[in-house]
């Protein structure tokens, strides 16, 4: 991971345009392509980010008029991150207050409770109960960035990954979009599409799920167990 601390403006041009004007922030770069742009608050969300894949480009420029005045920012760097969607983030690095690259190694990824747990090897015993036909391939299929919950295959032999929680919020639909961009690389595999599966499923990350091409299952932990008739919404 490569992390910088940063006098810096920010320009996104994309499905929308937005731009952040001039202040300190934390500009991270992950392993995986993920660029995210964080200020001091607002809790764990960036202000602005490109998930992977992206490309990013850094031009060193200067201050072309030479103009050396204590209340005049030098342009240090202009980083162009783009993604193959034809997305654009464009950072001005005005001033490098702290730089750092450090090696993270590959996360165990998160460790599930006990029901979340159960519900994932549950559907795993019987993918059918998230769609009609689905066969399961391997459970835990691992990727680059960690392992997707099930890998199944459909009625046509299409490669279907599918990302179990109890509770399915943004973060959820967001590390599927990782996995699937991973899995999509693979010849074997492409195309791979996504399915969230949860016992609730929050409307944001329906949205964004739909925005994405990810189905969402809504599925009742009770009735997998045989508590009640089986009987599973779908969106």
């Amino acid at each position: 991971m490569h992390v910088v601390i940063a006098r810096c403006t920010v320009d996104y041009d994309g499905r929308l345009t937005a731009h952040l004007p001039e202040a300190v922030r934390l500009l991270m770069v992950k392993a995986d392509g993920c660029v995210a742009v964080h200020a001091d608050g607002g809790a764990y969300k960036p202000l602005n980010w490109m998930n992977a894949p992206n490309t990013l480009a850094i031009d060193e420029t200067g201050d072309e008029a030479g103009n050396e005045a204590e209340d005049q920012h030098e342009t240090a760097q202009i980083w162009h991150v783009r993604s193959p969607k034809g997305e654009q983030l464009t950072i001005t690095v005005h001033e490098v207050l702290a730089e750092m690259d450090h090696e993270m190694g590959i996360d165990p990824g998160l460790v599930k409770d006990g029901v979340e747990a159960h519900l994932q090897e549950l559907l795993a015993a019987d993918p059918t109960s998230i769609y009609k036909g689905l066969r399961l391939v391997r459970r835990e299929f691992p990727t680059d960035i960690g392992p997707v919950d099930l890998l199944c295959r459909d009625t046509d032999g299409g490669a279907v990954a599918i990302e179990v929680k109890r509770r399915g919020d943004i973060d959820g639909v967001e590390q599927l979009t990782r996995y699937l961009d991973f899995l999509n690389r693979d010849p074997m595999l492409r195309p791979v599409r996504g399915v969230f599966v949860a016992q609730e499923i929050k409307p944001q990350a329906r949205v964004l799920a739909t925005d994405r091409g990810i189905g969402c299952v809504v599925v009742d932990y009770d009735e997998l167990r045989g508590i009640e008739s089986d009987e599973l919404k779908l969106f």
